[in-house]
Protein backbone atom coordinates (compact mmCIF):
# COMPACT_ATOMS: atom_id res chain seq x y z
CA UNK A 1 0.00 0.00 0.00
CA UNK A 2 1.14 3.56 -0.58
CA UNK A 3 3.08 5.17 2.60
CA UNK A 4 1.15 8.52 3.24
CA UNK A 5 3.99 11.37 3.41
CA UNK A 6 2.94 14.28 2.91
CA UNK A 7 -0.34 16.40 4.05
CA UNK A 8 -1.91 18.68 1.81
CA UNK A 9 -4.22 21.79 2.25
CA UNK A 10 -5.22 24.54 0.17
CA UNK A 11 -5.51 28.26 1.70
CA UNK A 12 -8.53 29.43 0.73
CA UNK A 13 -10.12 26.02 0.32
CA UNK A 14 -12.89 24.33 -2.38
CA UNK A 15 -15.48 26.01 0.28
CA UNK A 16 -13.91 29.54 0.82
CA UNK A 17 -12.60 28.99 3.96
CA UNK A 18 -9.18 30.07 5.21
CA UNK A 19 -7.01 28.72 7.56
CA UNK A 20 -5.92 30.62 11.19
CA UNK A 21 -2.38 30.80 12.11
CA UNK A 22 -2.92 28.55 15.10
CA UNK A 23 -4.74 26.10 12.73
CA UNK A 24 -1.48 25.86 10.54
CA UNK A 25 0.89 25.76 14.11
CA UNK A 26 -1.09 22.41 15.03
CA UNK A 27 -1.15 20.57 12.02
CA UNK A 28 2.59 21.60 11.61
CA UNK A 29 3.37 19.75 14.57
CA UNK A 30 1.34 17.08 14.00
CA UNK A 31 3.29 16.71 10.53
CA UNK A 32 6.67 16.94 12.71
CA UNK A 33 5.61 14.34 15.33
CA UNK A 34 4.60 11.70 12.17
CA UNK A 35 7.39 12.79 10.40
CA UNK A 36 5.17 14.05 7.02
CA UNK A 37 5.25 16.94 5.10
CA UNK A 38 3.30 19.99 4.97
CA UNK A 39 2.31 21.41 1.82
CA UNK A 40 -0.26 24.52 0.82
CA UNK A 41 -1.65 24.83 -2.47
CA UNK A 42 -1.91 28.81 -2.67
CA UNK A 43 -3.60 29.14 -6.16
CA UNK A 44 -6.17 31.19 -3.90
CA UNK A 45 -3.42 32.64 -1.34
CA UNK A 46 -3.98 36.22 -2.12
CA UNK A 47 -7.56 36.14 -1.29
CA UNK A 48 -7.25 33.98 1.64
CA UNK A 49 -3.92 36.60 3.14
CA UNK A 50 -6.09 39.61 2.47
CA UNK A 51 -9.31 38.42 3.75
CA UNK A 52 -10.79 40.64 6.93
CA UNK A 53 -10.35 37.61 9.24
CA UNK A 54 -6.87 36.26 8.56
CA UNK A 55 -4.13 36.79 10.99
CA UNK A 56 -1.30 35.27 8.67
CA UNK A 57 1.35 37.25 6.66
CA UNK A 58 3.53 36.04 3.34
CA UNK A 59 6.04 35.83 5.80
CA UNK A 60 4.75 33.53 8.47
CA UNK A 61 4.70 30.49 5.80
CA UNK A 62 8.40 29.47 5.80
CA UNK A 63 8.06 28.41 9.77
CA UNK A 64 4.66 26.80 9.39
CA UNK A 65 4.88 25.08 5.84
CA UNK A 66 7.31 22.66 4.32
CA UNK A 67 6.51 24.51 0.75
CA UNK A 68 3.93 26.43 -0.56
CA UNK A 69 3.09 28.04 -3.62
CA UNK A 70 1.81 31.68 -4.74
CA UNK A 71 -0.86 31.43 -7.11
CA UNK A 72 -0.85 33.84 -10.00
CA UNK A 73 -3.24 32.61 -12.23
CA UNK A 74 -6.29 33.20 -10.06
CA UNK A 75 -4.82 37.09 -9.02
CA UNK A 76 -3.86 38.97 -12.18
CA UNK A 77 -1.01 36.76 -13.84
CA UNK A 78 -1.41 34.88 -17.15
CA UNK A 79 -0.33 31.71 -16.15
CA UNK A 80 1.50 29.83 -13.32
CA UNK A 81 2.28 29.53 -9.75
CA UNK A 82 5.44 30.57 -8.37
CA UNK A 83 6.76 27.62 -5.65
CA UNK A 84 8.69 28.43 -2.43
CA UNK A 85 10.40 25.50 -0.69
CA UNK A 86 11.04 26.12 2.74
CA UNK A 87 12.30 23.11 4.06
CA UNK A 88 16.44 22.50 3.06
CA UNK A 89 15.67 18.79 2.43
CA UNK A 90 13.89 19.30 -0.52
CA UNK A 91 16.04 21.92 -2.34
CA UNK A 92 18.47 19.14 -3.42
CA UNK A 93 18.46 18.58 -7.14
CA UNK A 94 14.89 19.97 -7.03
CA UNK A 95 15.32 21.73 -10.87
CA UNK A 96 16.85 18.26 -12.18
CA UNK A 97 13.49 16.64 -10.62
CA UNK A 98 11.59 19.40 -12.72
CA UNK A 99 13.49 18.98 -16.17
CA UNK A 100 13.37 14.71 -15.16
CA UNK A 101 9.25 15.04 -14.55
CA UNK A 102 8.52 17.41 -17.69
CA UNK A 103 7.63 20.20 -15.47
CA UNK A 104 10.70 22.50 -16.54
CA UNK A 105 9.38 24.92 -19.36
CA UNK A 106 11.77 26.40 -22.41
CA UNK A 107 11.87 29.85 -21.82
CA UNK A 108 10.37 29.37 -18.17
CA UNK A 109 11.36 32.71 -16.68
CA UNK A 110 8.69 34.70 -18.64
CA UNK A 111 6.44 33.18 -15.77
CA UNK A 112 8.85 34.14 -13.23
CA UNK A 113 8.92 38.03 -14.57
CA UNK A 114 4.81 37.93 -14.07
CA UNK A 115 5.59 37.53 -10.20
CA UNK A 116 8.35 40.75 -10.51
CA UNK A 117 5.76 42.79 -11.34
CA UNK A 118 2.81 41.68 -9.06
CA UNK A 119 5.19 41.63 -6.43
CA UNK A 120 6.17 45.49 -7.26
CA UNK A 121 4.20 48.17 -5.12
CA UNK A 122 2.70 45.03 -3.64
CA UNK A 123 0.03 44.69 -6.97
CA UNK A 124 -0.60 41.26 -5.90
CA UNK A 125 -2.35 42.41 -3.08
CA UNK A 126 -4.20 44.94 -4.15
CA UNK A 127 -5.56 42.54 -6.50
CA UNK A 128 -6.50 40.06 -3.67
CA UNK A 129 -8.04 42.86 -2.04
CA UNK A 130 -9.88 44.06 -4.85
CA UNK A 131 -11.61 40.62 -5.00
CA UNK A 132 -12.62 40.95 -1.80
CA UNK A 133 -13.80 44.10 -1.72
CA UNK A 134 -16.17 42.95 -4.83
CA UNK A 135 -17.20 39.73 -2.56
CA UNK A 136 -18.20 41.86 0.37
CA UNK A 137 -20.50 43.78 -1.15
CA UNK A 138 -21.89 41.09 -2.82
CA UNK A 139 -22.47 39.11 0.34
CA UNK A 140 -23.63 42.17 2.02
CA UNK A 141 -26.04 42.60 -0.58
CA UNK A 142 -27.02 39.43 -0.65
CA UNK A 143 -28.10 39.56 3.09
CA UNK A 144 -29.78 42.76 2.49
CA UNK A 145 -32.26 40.34 0.38
CA UNK A 146 -32.86 37.73 3.47
CA UNK A 147 -30.29 34.99 1.09
CA UNK A 148 -29.27 32.24 3.46
CA UNK A 149 -25.90 30.97 2.64
CA UNK A 150 -24.74 27.25 3.06
CA UNK A 151 -20.99 28.08 4.68
CA UNK A 152 -19.96 31.55 6.16
CA UNK A 153 -16.93 32.12 3.77
CA UNK A 154 -14.71 34.97 4.20
CA UNK A 155 -12.97 35.17 0.96
CA UNK A 156 -13.73 35.79 -2.16
CA UNK A 157 -16.28 32.95 -3.05
CA UNK A 158 -19.69 32.81 -1.88
CA UNK A 159 -22.23 30.38 -1.55
CA UNK A 160 -26.15 31.73 -1.80
CA UNK A 161 -28.90 29.51 -1.36
CA UNK A 162 -31.57 30.33 -4.09
CA UNK A 163 -34.51 29.06 -5.35
CA UNK A 164 -33.99 26.47 -8.28
CA UNK A 165 -36.64 29.23 -10.94
CA UNK A 166 -34.18 31.95 -9.79
CA UNK A 167 -30.91 30.33 -10.49
CA UNK A 168 -32.01 28.96 -13.76
CA UNK A 169 -33.50 32.47 -14.60
CA UNK A 170 -29.68 33.89 -13.81
CA UNK A 171 -27.78 31.50 -15.66
CA UNK A 172 -29.09 33.47 -18.59
CA UNK A 173 -26.80 35.99 -17.55
CA UNK A 174 -24.48 34.81 -15.71
CA UNK A 175 -22.01 31.81 -15.41
CA UNK A 176 -21.33 29.95 -12.32
CA UNK A 177 -20.78 26.47 -10.91
CA UNK A 178 -24.77 24.88 -9.19
CA UNK A 179 -22.15 23.82 -6.07
CA UNK A 180 -24.77 21.55 -4.00
CA UNK A 181 -28.59 20.29 -4.03
CA UNK A 182 -30.19 21.50 -1.11
CA UNK A 183 -33.70 20.38 -1.48
CA UNK A 184 -36.19 20.21 -4.15
CA UNK A 185 -36.49 23.30 -4.56
CA UNK A 186 -33.37 24.81 -3.88
CA UNK A 187 -29.66 24.88 -4.85
CA UNK A 188 -26.34 26.69 -3.49
CA UNK A 189 -24.49 27.93 -6.31
CA UNK A 190 -20.43 29.01 -6.36
CA UNK A 191 -19.89 32.57 -6.83
CA UNK A 192 -16.26 33.98 -7.65
CA UNK A 193 -15.62 37.48 -7.66
CA UNK A 194 -11.92 38.16 -9.08
CA UNK A 195 -8.94 41.12 -9.58
CA UNK A 196 -11.03 41.99 -12.59
CA UNK A 197 -14.88 41.80 -11.47
CA UNK A 198 -16.05 45.06 -11.69
CA UNK A 199 -18.46 46.53 -9.40
CA UNK A 200 -21.14 47.33 -11.52
CA UNK A 201 -21.56 43.61 -12.49
CA UNK A 202 -21.59 42.73 -8.75
CA UNK A 203 -24.77 45.40 -8.57
CA UNK A 204 -26.36 44.65 -11.16
CA UNK A 205 -26.01 40.75 -9.91
CA UNK A 206 -27.75 42.13 -6.74
CA UNK A 207 -30.55 44.21 -8.18
CA UNK A 208 -31.81 41.31 -10.40
CA UNK A 209 -31.68 38.57 -7.30
CA UNK A 210 -33.58 41.39 -5.23
CA UNK A 211 -36.25 41.60 -8.06
CA UNK A 212 -36.71 37.91 -8.58
CA UNK A 213 -36.60 36.90 -5.17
Amino acid sequence: MVKPKLVYISNSTEIGSIYTRNELEHLRNFCHEKNLLLFMDGARFGSALCSSESDLELSDLPELVDAFYIGGTKNGALIGEALVICRESLKEDFRYHMKQKGGLLAKGRLLGIQFLELFKDNLYFDLARHANQMADILRKGLLEANIPFLIDSPSNQLFPILPNALVAKLQKNYAFLIWEKIDSGHSAIRLVTSWATKEEAVMAFIEEVKSCY
